[in-house]
């Protein structure tokens, strides 16, 4: 039931108002105090609506934030002395998607344990419902305003910059406002909420964000930033037009949180040259399966400084336990403030790295097929999450999406013919498990979890 980030998929289908009601039932059995808060997706206040009914149903109360970014409601469970969360978004998915995360006090997503309680009581019917008169009350509430203030109070900007936002019609105002009170100079990109994701597609990549880049490249903007549609991720642009990669800003993010000593978590399909870099300021790195809910269970480790993913979620453990778009937003904004982006940029020393991915209309079973080629060719085989190839020089990773009828497909080199060479190796794997098992696919570039 749960991906690597949440439930997620097509509105009517996968994800309907009896499951949103089934899922509030479940998380109503322990639960006396709840906050929910949802994106701007047209199916939101109909899920919503059934969520906080399973609630109410099992006599727990209901904090009902409205539109609210993902990070919002994350940090709203402890404020609100709640027991948990609930944000109804699919992220950084198309518009006729949506889905459920839900959400611990500590601003920590739920882990295993939890999520397999909620799915379990789900498939069994499992709640306890309680009389007319014990019905869990449901009130409206705000918590964007304490938001922006905690993300302000995060940082220190001594010389406010001109920022361009890329709201992409999400729910990630907060960081406008936020960059405001800070000071900034704030131009805004398709700021007005919207489900249908009008302005570009919800994921914030280099081809969603050619106008942001232009922008930002023909004006005197200092930098950009872009959110997905609950502004849980964050991607950025250089003066000089530039979109900066997820391994550069991952690396750039990390460098400045983490010192000698230093743990970083960091998924399994990071660059390379992201733990060089690291390891010349004497950091580790622990890798985790890719997904922000695996991050995070790493990042809450003692000694672990920092997590991020490539896709843009970056947690910083001393603050919240969630992927917090604004809070990096206001983060990048200060380091670019101390140091141009661009040069922060040029510091780190990219090497050759291809991603793709395959539609699959099995997924697992293409992977399985894949792994029995792959084993029988390789020794030095990972499978923490999907399967993971060291070749010395190079590595390549074949996962499954989590959120996705996709495969992903990762490759990396020091050198760009080697990458290419290794790309192609498991690309090939990929397709030869596709064609033995009969599923038709097609190339998505996708660079989302």
């Amino acid at each position: 039931m749960f991906g690597t980030s949440g439930i997620r998929g097509p509105v009517g289908e996968t994800v309907t108002a009896d499951l949103a009601l089934s899922v509030g039932r479940a998380l109503g059995v322990d639960a006396d105090r709840v906050v929910v808060g949802r994106d701007p997706r047209e199916s939101g206040d109909l899920l919503t609506d059934a969520l906080a009914a399973g609630l109410r149903e099992s006599g727990t109360d209901v904090v009902d934030l409205g539109l609210a970014a993902t990070p919002t409601v994350a940090r709203a469970v402890a404020w609100e002395g709640a027991d948990a969360g609930a944000s109804i978004t699919a992220s950084h998915n198309p518009p006729q998607d949506n889905g459920i995360k839900l959400w611990q006090p500590s601003g920590q997503a739920f882990d295993a344990d939890r999520r397999t309680t909620i799915a379990e009581r789900v498939r069994e019917g499992a709640s306890v419902l309680v009389a007319w008169d014990a019905l869990g009350d449901r009130e409206a509430a705000s918590a964007t305003d304490r938001h922006r203030a905690a993300v302000v109070d995060a940082v220190t900007v001594a010389d406010p910059l001109d920022v361009v936002v890329d709201v992409g019609n999400g729910a990630g105002g907060v960081t406008a406002d936020a960059l405001a009170d800070l000071g900034c100079s704030v131009e805004t990109l398709n700021a007005q909420p919207d489900g249908a994701f009008p302005g570009r597609p919800s994921e914030p990549t280099a081809e969603h964000c050619e106008s942001l880049a232009t922008l930002v490249g023909t004006s005197d903007a200092d930098l950009g930033i872009a959110h997905d549609g609950d502004a849980d991720r964050l991607r950025a642009v250089t003066a000089d037009g530039q979109f900066l990669s997820g391994d550069a800003l991952l690396a750039i993010f990390a460098g400045a949180a983490a010192g000698a000593g230093d743990q970083v978590a960091l998924p399994v399909d990071t660059s390379l040259a992201v733990a060089d870099a690291l390891a010349e300021q004497d950091v580790d790195v622990t890798r985790t399966p890719v997904g922000d809910v695996y991050v995070a269970e790493a990042a809450a480790a003692p000694g672990v400084a920092f997590g991020g993913e490539p896709s843009g979620a970056w947690i910083w453990p001393g603050e919240t336990l969630c992927p917090d778009g604004p809070l990096a937003a206001c983060k990048l904004v200060e380091l670019a403030a101390e140091r141009p982006l661009a040069a922060r940029a040029a510091d780190f020393a990219a090497y050759p790295i291809r991603r793709t991915s395959v539609e699959c209309d099995d997924k697992t079973a293409v992977l399985d097929r894949v792994g029995e080629r792959v084993r029988a060719a390789h020794d030095d085989v990972s499978t923490l999450d999907g399967l993971r190839v060291d070749l010395g020089d190079a590595w390549f990773l074949v996962r499954a999406s989590g959120t996705q009828p996709l495969v992903r497909i990762t490759a990396e080199a020091r050198d760009e013919a080697r990458a290419d060479d290794v790309f192609e190796t498991a690309r090939s794997y990929v397709e030869a498990a596709r064609e033995a098992h009969g599923t038709n696919s097609s190339v998505d570039r996708s660079g989302s979890s």
